[in-house]
């Protein structure tokens, strides 16, 4: 989702009552070594990407994918009435979020603009990550409220979330805490808690993946900025994830089931390049769908493979 553009507006409202407004960077990469701490607070939940016209349409018109996955397309209504429309593949805990360039306003909406939502598993949890990332030199973390509007313009609070930075080229990532009040609102669709203080990815997600092949996302592989990564890594770190440089320029995150892959590229080589599927089940054989300018490769075994832009 554009989160991003919903802080701005934010943070220029603050501007406007307060006169200020207190930033912070990270600006070091990854270190070889273990993690921050040995128990993760944050887990990969989605990821969204910004595609060219012909293959975002393709993939909002594509019958595979409604097979394929829990696919949908939908418009949702956050804080200060921002609306964005994308298009979504829901897994069991995990989703990915697509738009075509145009779809979102500004820097956001164009072509390679990409970003990736974190979130905690336990309520409570993201008050630490916010402690660690002070830690780590980041001395006043960006702290925002998301909230939903289900349409009778009464906005419920959905999520709360921290950034490194209000500052970006054309990626942002974030840290969030699923609310209580959203998970309380019928309307909302999601599962009763599964222990105290469960504010987990999987209550959060409905079970339509259980009727599709896709069951989770198992990787996903993104280009960006240096400036852009070195922002982003001090969130992995006090995230819990393994992070790690890799030849060439960038990093691989590990931790919690899913495989993250930032490579640091020129600005006009950013982008969501690639994201590998969980399958409910292997397949025995081997399907290539041509989607746009993209190719999803499902199989053999319990596995399917996304590339953007070829």
């Amino acid at each position: 989702m554009p989160l991003r553009r919903a802080l701005q507006v934010f943070l220029a409202l603050v501007v406007v009552l307060t006169g200020a407004v207190g930033t912070g960077t990270g600006k070091a990469l990854a270190e070889e070594g273990p993690a921050q701490s040995d128990r993760q607070l944050l887990f990969y939940n989605h990821a969204y990407g910004v595609l060219d016209r012909e293959t975002a349409d393709a993939i909002e018109h594509s019958a595979y994918l409604r097979e394929f996955a829990n696919f949908q397309v939908r418009t949702t209504t956050g804080a200060g009435g921002q609306t964005w429309t994308g298009r979504y593949l829901m897994g069991r805990e995990t989703y990915l979020e697509l738009f075509g360039v145009g779809d979102l306003p500004g820097q956001d909406g164009t072509l390679g603009a990409a970003g990736m939502g974190v979130s905690t598993e336990r309520a409570g949890d993201l008050g630490a990550v916010i402690a660690r990332l002070r830690e780590q030199g980041i001395a006043e973390p960006i702290e925002f409220r998301q909230t939903r509007d289900f349409g009778d313009g009464v906005p419920v609070p959905w999520f709360d979330a921290v950034f490194t930075t209000d500052q970006y080229d054309a990626f942002g990532a974030w840290g969030m805490e699923y609310r209580p009040e959203y998970f309380a609102d019928p309307r909302s669709n999601t599962e009763p808690a599964a222990h105290p203080g469960d504010v987990g990815r999987e209550r959060y997600l409905p079970d339509g993946y259980r009727d599709h092949l896709m069951r989770d996302v198992a990787s996903v592989r993104i280009a960006m900025t240096e400036g852009d990564l070195a922002d982003t890594v001090p969130l992995l770190r006090a995230g819990g994830f393994s992070v790690r440089d890799v030849a060439g320029g960038g990093v691989v995150a590990r931790g919690g089931g899913t495989t993250i892959r930032f490579d640091a590229v020129a600005r006009d080589q950013v982008g969501l390049r690639q994201v590998a599927f969980s399958l409910n089940e292997a397949v025995p054989y081997r399907h290539e769908e041509r989607i746009g300018r993209s190719t999803l490769t499902v199989g053999p075994g319990a596995r399917a493979v996304w590339r953007f832009g070829t």
